[in-house]
């Protein structure tokens, strides 16, 4: 079989990937804290989350042993279809649920869904398996308490970066745990799905502190619950795979795609033209675009059917 990397990509606007090539041409690459002190002085010198109106409600759960701090938003039109778990992004370091409180208040009010968004522990204060332990504790709050809550039982799951890695490890639990059922699909940003250096992709990021942060301690980083790619993927809900044409982890992706596909889930992977890392959180039309595809992707999962 033969294929090109262009009948992949995603059909947008000419218009948009040469303002999407302008905002790139002219904004400087970032890059991640090198060491501990540096994580500190990011942490420091990030910006506060800017304000939803209304506000997230704020309060903690407890399941699986773990009281975890989340961020709840109600549609403003009434009850709930649907409830959306939220991971944010960040390197499994940095960042917090209220980072996302404008989108979540935005695709709250979109798609008329509760959204709920998790304050998990960061590294390297609290390493791997403290995220992850964060992440399945809510899930199985939902999957407990979601009728009772929120009037619905239907659920979605989605995440970026990071946030993407855990959503996907989140799903493999509850796969594991025979509660998986209840999700209707999963929409992943940009996920890294090898921290074990084997992959091509794997490989570029190797020297990452993050990694060294998050998973540093663990004896085998191929592990599903830290590598999702090397697991047992069989048995997942519909799953939707958005990354830039010029992301770092773009490799990774589409070897998720691929081993998504062969374990007989329904896959699909939209790779955006002219965009690096992170591109759904930029100023661009690419980025509209982008994200307004995710919300009609899950607007399809929690549709009656």
């Amino acid at each position: 079989m033969r294929f090109a990397l262009d009948a992949l990509l995603a059909e947008v606007p000419a218009e948009q990937v040469d303002e999407a090539r302008d905002f790139y041409r002219s904004r400087a690459a970032g890059r991640g804290p090198g060491s501990f002190e540096e994580l500190k002085e990011a942490r420091a010198n990030r910006p506060a989350p800017r304000a939803a109106v209304p506000p997230a409600v704020e309060e903690t759960i407890e399941a699986a042993g773990v009281r975890v701090p989340v961020r709840i938003f109600l549609p403003s039109g009434g009850p709930p279809r649907a409830v959306c778990l939220d991971i944010h992004g960040g390197g499994f370091f940095m960042g917090s649920a209220a980072q996302g409180d404008v989108r979540n208040r935005e695709l709250s009010d979109a798609l008329g869904i509760a959204v709920v968004s998790v304050d998990y522990r960061l590294a390297p204060e609290h390493p791997w398996p403290a995220a992850p332990d964060d992440c399945e504790a809510v899930a199985l709050w939902l999957v407990a308490e979601a009728e009772a809550r929120f009037g619905t039982s239907r659920l979605t799951i989605g995440g970026s970066s990071a946030g993407a890695t855990l959503a996907l490890a989140t799903l493999l639990r509850l796969r594991d745990r025979g509660r998986v059922g209840r999700f209707a699909g999963g929409a992943l940003q940009f996920g890294t799905y090898d921290l074990s250096a084997q992959t091509p992709a794997g490989r570029r990021i190797a020297d990452e502190y993050f990694i060294q942060a998050y998973a540093g301690h663990v004896a085998d980083r191929a592990a599903p619950d830290v590598s999702p790619l090397y697991g047992d993927l069989g048995g997942l809900p519909p799953t939707l795979l958005v990354v830039g044409g010029e992301d770092v982890l773009l490799e990774d992706n589409l070897a998720l795609a691929g081993r998504l596909s062969a374990a007989g889930n329904d896959v699909e992977i939209r790779i955006y033209p002219a965009s690096p890392h992170g591109f759904t959180g930029h100023p661009t039309a690419m980025a509209r675009t982008a994200v307004s595809g995710v919300e009609t992707w899950l607007r399809d999962r929690v549709a009656p059917s």
